[in-house]
């Protein structure tokens, strides 16, 4: 078989870059849409063998015999290879468009062409990339090409030149952007040259080239063999058993608290029926949809076994576009905004945000309860489809689950009880900023309550969370350490914060290794009360409704140990996840985490310890002392070669670097990333010189912000807590505290003074008249 390979770009020459996205397309810049380009060469590329005429000649597609009684205008190019070269055309590619097009009979929504503040749905982009994504497919066919140029030619062609340009969503387009005080909800126009970097949304990017099995789309396979990998079920029974063990320092806080922080950031959407609801890839009506991926259960499954399972339902995550609608390997969508802007209070569109404003005082709509036993309000209630991302079966009626920023507020009951306590923030706020400035209408309130709470959830996550997690040596290897007494200046516009797929569907799952089996109530006095099976909480979160309890949750959160870091995984999500009331058997988180990984083209875990500069393994006992002797020996039990292993079931059974809670691959991946959601964001707390900016006081003021003080304020009544929740409470390091005596920030700083003193010269100047 004859491959093409890359010979000449016009463009800088292309090889493996530090980060997949440095190979992005450059912005249009030949003449205007319109013009004849059909000649040109939109990429050359060579025959990894010499030409010779005994080989074939490139056969066209049959889909362009009948794709040309559509468009009679669009004539094959006369040029054929010669000297070993052959020459794709913006012909070519206007060619594989439109039979694209004709394969998926796909209708791309008119919505997807307009700009507005609000952006398209998900499922409206995803048909743009498909076809896309298709084209890249027929171009790779017809011209038989190699997978470096799948992965590093493609990209580069200039779209715009191209019918993509007809079918790429507006905001993907150059966008002229305003410099405004306040960000958007979308995320988009953070940076002024690359609007829709980081934006909701956008497709998610890379630290290394995707590693799909055809280097388009295909889930990677065996480098051994080219067989298929073991099955995830397979890997996460024999790597990931539940042997639990508690950790001595961390508190489950630790683990909710970045589950939170996760929803922040990154929400992979995924692919519905045409009803809108989960499909059922185990169910014969979707088994065949092209967005499942079904998860292979083994007949002799040690737990499975006794219902009769032998599949598990997985759908993909739905394709994305990068900007400009550049032609190659599968992207992801990133449903919200990348960046820490507190989306999961907020949302990431205008209609969620208006649903949730109560469009009074600047204030979030709440669901008032238990006011005559002096309780605080809790989120609204959920009545529009309210089985979506909630389990109700059994319930009454009239029970809800509760809304929020985002849609994943319901998953476990400790991330809803973080939920309740950030809405409560900024209602505690924004009363503070109406009252003492009356001049400002709700949306002045609103806003600047935003901009408030943002910088806290940023500071609390750089200044508490990520030490814990990374150790100190990490946040000064990766940039993270916070300024003391002046302005950060490392914002640099040429830094994409978007989500790298690495730490979307890897490294930041580390935190399922720290689930426990079950959660724990707390009172007052920090004595325990009651421990809930983990499983009978998820999509469940009605015990908040009972009074005094939301209080419990969170004590517990703070006096409960996690489960240490390892590859044990606790059955109540390896053999429970989402089980329905009634059901002895749920689906399996671990097995999830591995087919994710597999199906956005992650490499390897080889590849990503190259990456952070560790040394790659030759051979799987090359991994002694990286991991413990027994996970070694079960990698190699089930996996073909080395390079097989995948990235999650090896990160989290990595020994934790020094003062670390993981090991060093996924402290590099996690670090790399937060740095560039710090180092990539205008709108960072920090950050001087911009409208958006903190003055230095009210910088000063965020700086005294802690968690502790944080729960204090939006509980009901605790009274003590240990300064440092996120680690288990000590007499001599860590001691219960009073919560009256934590430091507090001074929010008279974020006055607006100048309406009194403008007031006080127009009265004397009337006095004057």
């Amino acid at each position: 078989m004859i491959r093409f390979s890359i010979l000449i770009l016009s463009f800088a020459s292309i090889g493996l870059c530090s980060d997949y996205n440095d190979i992005e397309r450059p912005p249009h810049s030949g003449p205007p849409y319109g013009t004849d380009y059909s000649p040109e060469c939109a990429l050359i590329v060579s025959r990894s063998k010499p030409y010779s005429p005994d080989h074939e000649p490139i056969k066209m597609s049959p889909g362009l015999h009948y794709i040309s009684n559509y468009a009679p205008r669009l004539k094959r190019s006369s040029y054929y290879p010669g000297e070993g070269q052959i020459c794709i055309t913006y012909e070519d590619i206007n060619r594989a468009v439109h039979e694209a097009k004709v394969r998926l009979g796909s209708y791309v929504p008119e919505e997807i062409k307009e700009l507005s503040s609000d952006l398209p749905k998900e499922s409206h982009i995803s048909v743009s990339a498909e076809i896309v994504l298709e084209a890249t497919r027929i171009l790779a066919q017809w011209y038989d090409l190699s997978k470096e140029t799948i992965l590093f030619g493609l990209p580069r062609i200039d779209t715009y030149r191209t019918a993509i340009r007809d079918i790429c969503p507006s905001f993907l387009k150059p966008v002229k952007c305003e410099i405004s005080k306040y960000r958007t909800l979308t995320g988009m126009c953070n940076n002024l040259d690359y609007p829709s970097w980081g934006s909701a949304r956008s497709a998610m990017v890379r630290f290394l080239p995707p590693a799909y099995a055809d280097g388009i789309s295909e889930p990677r396979r065996s480098a051994d063999d080219d067989s298929e990998l073991p099955s995830p079920r397979l890997v996460s029974f024999i790597i990931h058993q539940d042997v639990s063990e508690r950790d001595q320092y961390i508190t489950n806080l630790l683990m909710a608290f970045g589950q939170l922080i996760d929803h922040d950031m990154t929400f992979g959407a995924t692919a519905t029926n045409e009803f809108g609801d989960i499909l059922k890839c185990c169910e014969e009506e979707d088994s065949s949809h092209p967005a499942c991926l079904p998860i292979k259960v083994p007949r002799d499954d040690p737990f499975y076994k006794f219902f009769k399972r032998t599949c598990m339902s997985f759908v993909r995550v739905l394709a994305g576009l990068k900007p400009g609608c550049p032609l190659g390997p599968r992207g992801q969508i990133n449903a919200i905004s990348a960046v820490l802007d507190g989306n999961f209070i907020y949302g990431s569109s205008q209609e969620v945000c208006q649903k949730l404003r109560a469009l009074k005082g600047g204030r979030l709509k709440t669901t008032a309860m238990y006011k005559e036993l002096g309780l605080k309000d809790l989120l609204p209630m959920k009545t529009s489809d309210p089985d979506k991302g909630c389990e109700r079966s059994g319930r009454p009626r009239n029970m809800f689950c509760f809304e929020a920023g985002d849609r994943r507020a319901n998953e476990q009951l400790g991330i809803t009880t973080l939920h309740t306590i950030f809405m409560r923030e900024h209602n505690r706020i924004a009363d503070y900023l109406a009252f003492a400035n009356p001049h400002w209408d709700d949306e002045t309130v609103f806003q600047e309550t935003r901009r408030i709470v943002v910088a806290e959830i940023q500071h609390i996550t750089f200044n508490e969370y990520l030490p814990v997690l990374l150790g100190r040596e990490k946040m000064s290897k990766y940039g993270l350490d916070l300024v003391e007494n002046d302005f950060y200046n490392g914002y640099d516009p040429k830094i994409n914060p978007g989500m790298r797929l690495g730490f979307q569907a890897a490294a930041y799952r580390f935190g399922h290794s720290i689930l426990p089996d079950v959660i724990e109530r707390y009172n007052k006095y920090h004595d325990k009360i009651e421990s809930i099976r983990l499983s009978q909480l998820l999509l469940q979160p009605y015990e908040l409704y009972k009074p005094g309890y939301l209080d419990s949750f969170i004590l517990g959160l703070v006096n409960q140990q996690a489960n240490r870091m390892d590859p044990e995984v606790s059955t109540e999500v390896t053999n429970h996840l989402f089980e329905k009331p009634g059901d002895h058997f749920g689906a399996d988180l671990a097995s999830i985490n591995v087919q994710r990984g597999r199906e956005v083209g992650l490499p390897g875990y080889n590849a990503y310890r190259e990456f952070c500069g560790l040394r790659k393994a030759k051979g799987f006992y090359d991994l002694i002392g990286t991991f413990d002797n027994k996970t070694v020996h079960r990698m190699a039990s089930i996996y073909k070669h080395v390079d097989d292993i995948d990235l999650w079931s090896a990160g989290v059974a990595e020994y934790p670097a020094p003062g670390s809670l993981i090991g060093p691959t996924f402290a590099c991946i996690i670090g790399e990333q937060f740095a560039n959601l710090r180092r990539g964001d205008r709108f960072w707390y920090e950050n001087s010189g911009w409208p958006s900016s903190l003055s230095l006081e009210q910088l000063n003021e965020v700086r005294k912000v802690k968690l502790a003080k944080l729960l204090c304020d939006n509980a009901d009544d605790i009274q003590t807590i240990q300064l440092y929740p996120l680690l288990m409470p000590d007499h001599h390091s860590n001691p219960y505290v009073e919560c009256r005596d934590l430091p507090a920030m001074d929010l008279s700083v974020f006055n607006d003074y100048s309406y009194k003193s403008k007031a006080k010269a127009a009265a004397a100047k009337a006095r004057g008249a």
